[in-house]
């Protein structure tokens, strides 16, 4: 019983640990993308790139908003990104071993 408690235990873990792990990677990639567009290497209109953005944009942006409204913009640098992936590693460490060692 305590063998398949613990099986049970690694794999909600290991799919928490990737799940904040490809979230970070969509953030990381909305905002390369954001970058880009910003310096202004934006491609012509795309009805695929247009959905792709759209996606990024509505899935990260709710929670990029959150330490928008925390930490203002300096002149034209937004420290929102490094916070939000910082505080995802804390919640990875923090729950992942949290569910691991119960």
């Amino acid at each position: 019983m305590t063998l398949v408690l613990a099986s049970a235990r690694t794999q909600i873990a290991d799919f928490l640990a990737t799940l904040i792990y490809v979230y970070t990677l969509l953030i990381i990639l909305y905002i390369v993308i954001q970058l880009l567009f910003s310096l202004g290497l934006r491609p012509a209109y795309s009805r695929t790139l247009d959905t792709v953005l759209g996606f990024l944009r509505d899935i990260c942006e709710p929670f990029l908003r959150i330490f928008r409204r925390i930490v203002p913009a300096f002149g034209g640098l937004d420290l929102s990104p490094i916070l939000a992936i910082l505080t995802l590693q804390i919640i990875n460490r923090v729950l992942v071993e949290g569910v691991i060692h119960g």
